[in-house]
C-alpha cells in the first residue's frame, strides 16, 4: 500500500513538473492567430485594424504568460516578418497601439528577443 502511494506521488508530481513545459507557446500557435492580420499587415496601415486581427494579437499576448514565452513569441514575430513578403514594417510596429494592446517590445525583424523580459 504505501510503495503504490509513493508510486502514486512520484506520478503526480511529474505531471506537474511537466505541465508549463506543454503549455509553452509555439509560432504555430502564433501564426495561426494572426493569421487575419496578414492581409492588414501588408497596407500602409491606414485605418482601424481588423477586428479579428485584434483579437488574436490579444489571444496571443495574453499566452506570454512567462519571459520564456514573450521571448518565443518574439522570435515568431521576427520569422513571420522575415519570412513573408511584402509585409509594411511600420503597419506591424504600429499594430498592437491601434488594436489597444501593449506588449512590452516592438513588433521588428531587428529586435532582440534575448533581452526581452
Amino acid at each position: 500500500m504505501a510503495s503504490s502511494l509513493k508510486l502514486v506521488c512520484v506520478l503526480v508530481l511529474c505531471m506537474v513538473m511537466t505541465a508549463p513545459m506543454a503549455l509553452a507557446v509555439d509560432c504555430n500557435q502564433v501564426t495561426s492567430e494572426l493569421a487575419p492580420c496578414y492581409g492588414y499587415l501588408m497596407t500602409n496601415g491606414e485605418g482601424p485594424a481588423p477586428a479579428d486581427c485584434c483579437s488574436g494579437l490579444q489571444a496571443v499576448n495574453n499566452a506570454a504568460q512567462t519571459t520564456a514565452d514573450r521571448q518565443q513569441i518574439c522570435q515568431c514575430f521576427k520569422n513571420a516578418a522575415q519570412s513573408a513578403s511584402g509585409i509594411n514594417t511600420n503597419t506591424a510596429a504600429q499594430l498592437p497601439s491601434k488594436c489597444g494592446i501593449t506588449i512590452p517590445y516592438q513588433m521588428s525583424a531587428s529586435t532582440n528577443c534575448s533581452s526581452i523580459q
